[in-house]
């Protein structure tokens, strides 16, 4: 295993965009990219050197996040009285908006993985194709075409082809 500062170095950018990508929240990216460093650490002799080590910590962060989630689930949830009112678009405008975003979240949630997972790493998380390669195991070549597939079938509706 690399020295852990080095790692930490090489792949900090890496694991924080991963995290955004799931969790869409810059602060709680920033301390769950804190917390894979810590827990790799604490967990590097059991790295056998099988997988990268880009790939070895977003697992770890993957971990985390899904731990993150089960702690929100217990916990209550916030009344709607207690979030700040923003002033926004018009009530129509809103709703047409909120309408297309779904609509998209809906046909991207439909894609197999691990293509759903390369538009979410590109799309939300601003990963770059090598990043993405890395992350998922594959080579920048096949991340960047994933995508572009993806992208298409989202523009046109049509059905996704992996080949």
């Amino acid at each position: 295993m690399e020295d852990m500062e080095q790692a930490y170095r090489q792949h900090a950018r890496t694991v924080y965009k991963f995290l955004l990508a799931q969790c869409r929240d810059e602060h709680l990216a920033e301390e769950l990219t804190q917390e894979t460093f810590y827990q790799a650490v604490r967990s590097a002799d059991r790295f056998d050197g099988s997988c990268k080590v880009s790939v070895w910590l977003c697992q770890i962060a993957k971990h985390l996040w899904y731990q993150h989630l089960r702690k929100q689930k217990r916990k209550s949830p916030v009344s709607t009285e207690d979030l700040p009112e923003v002033p926004g678009p018009s009530a129509e405008e809103g709703l047409l908006e909120r309408e297309g975003r779904m609509d998209l979240l809906r046909l991207v949630h439909e894609l197999p993985e691990p293509a759903r997972e390369v538009v979410y790493l590109r799309a939300f998380g601003g990963l770059s194709f090598r990043e993405i390669g890395d992350v998922v195991g594959r080579t920048e070549t096949w991340a960047r075409v994933t995508f572009y597939r993806c992208k298409e079938k989202l523009r046109n509706g049509g059905v996704y082809d992996e080949e």
